[in-house]
C-alpha cells in the first residue's frame, strides 16, 4: 500500500546511493508497505527529461543497512508496486584487472553469485498469496541484465564522453568485508572483472517480477589482489566515488531518457518464467 495522498507512479525505478534523489526536481516523497517487509526507505519520485522515476536509497538515506542486511525483495516489489517496469541499479565495485582502475564505467552482461546468506526468490514455497498455486517457480537467468537497458546504457554513456566497458562480469559477495588478497586473485583468475556486495539479488528479484534490470558499476578502487598496497578501504572507495558522482549522476538520468517507453519493451525479461503459474502476481 502506498501511504500518500498524490498519485503515486513511476516508469522507471532507480537503486542506489543516497546522493542521487537531491538531484530531482519537485521530489514527492512516498512510504511503501510491501508483503515482504519495509524497503530500505521511502520511494523518492521525480521528473527527468520527460520521465517519471522513482528513486530508492539501496542502504536508506542514512546508509545505516550494510549490503547483507538490505530487503532485496521489499526494494524491488516497491518500485513495481508504482508502476516501475524498468529498473536502473548503479553501484559501486572494485576493480579486478589493472585496466579497470578507478573512475572506470563498466556495464556487466554476467554475474557470479557468492553472497551466502540472502533470501534471493520471492519463490521460496511458502506464500500462497492467491490460496491455490503453489508458489513456486523458476526464471530464466542465463543473461542476467536487459540487453535494451545495457545497450540505451553503453551508447548513452559513450555519447557523453564516457569510455563505457560494454560487458564483464560482476562478482558480487556478501560483504560487509573487502575480499582477502587470495579471493581477489581467484575472481581475477576465473576472468571476472569487477567486484561488488549488492548488485545480487536484485537482478534475479527483478527477473522474476518481469521488470528490466541494468546494472551500472563504477569502479572506486583496485581490489586487493590488482593491486600491490595495503588493499581497498571504505575511505578510499568513498573519495572515488564523490570525485564521480556528478558524472555518474549525469549518465544515470541520459540513460533514463533513452530507455523505451513502456510500450515498446520488447526484450525476454518479461517472460522469463515462460508462462509457469505462480501464487506471485505482479504489484
Amino acid at each position: 500500500m502506498v501511504e500518500s495522498d498524490d498519485v503515486a507512479r513511476a516508469e522507471i525505478g532507480v537503486i542506489g546511493g543516497s546522493g542521487f534523489y537531491s538531484f530531482l526536481d519537485d521530489v514527492t516523497e512516498i512510504t511503501v508497505d510491501t508483503p515482504y517487509g519495509p524497503p530500505s526507505d521511502s520511494l523518492f519520485l521525480g521528473d527527468v527529461g520527460g520521465r517519471r522515476i522513482a528513486f530508492l536509497p539501496r542502504h536508506g538515506r542514512r546508509h545505516h543497512l550494510p549490503p547483507h542486511k538490505i530487503n532485496y525483495r521489499a526494494n524491488l516489489w516497491a518500485l513495481a508496486s508504482v508502476g516501475a517496469r524498468q529498473v536502473l541499479g548503479p553501484c559501486a565495485v572494485g576493480g579486478l584487472r589493472a585496466e579497470y582502475g578507478p573512475g572506470t564505467l563498466l556495464v556487466p552482461d554476467q554475474l557470479v553469485d557468492r553472497t551466502k546468506s540472502r533470501t534471493q526468490s520471492y519463490f521460496d514455497g511458502e506464500a500462497r498469496l492467491d490460496g491455490q498455486v503453489p508458489n513456486v517457480a523458476h526464471a530464466t537467468f542465463a543473461d542476467p541484465y536487459c540487453p535494451v537497458g545495457r545497450r540505451a546504457a553503453v551508447d548513452t554513456a559513450r555519447s557523453g564522453g564516457w569510455e563505457a566497458v560494454d560487458g564483464g562480469t560482476l562478482v558480487v559477495i556478501e560483504g560487509p568485508r573487502f575480499s582477502t588478497r587470495a579471493e581477489s586473485l581467484w575472481h581475477a583468475a576465473q576472468g571476472w572483472s569487477v567486484v561488488g556486495m549488492t548488485g545480487h539479488p536484485e537482478a534475479v528479484l527483478a527477473r522474476e517480477l518481469g521488470l528490466c534490470y541494468t546494472s551500472l558499476t563504477l569502479v572506486t578502487d583496485l581490489d586487493a589482489g590488482a593491486d600491490t598496497g595495503e588493499g581497498v578501504s571504505h575511505e578510499e572507495v568513498l573519495e572515488v566515488f564523490a570525485a564521480n558522482v556528478g558524472r555518474m549522476r549525469d549518465v544515470l538520468f541520459d540513460v533514463v531518457r533513452a530507455l523505451p517507453d513502456d510500450s515498446k519493451r520488447d526484450c525476454l525479461c518479461m517472460n522469463a518464467l515462460g508462462g509457469q503459474k505462480t501464487g506471485i502476481a505482479l504489484p
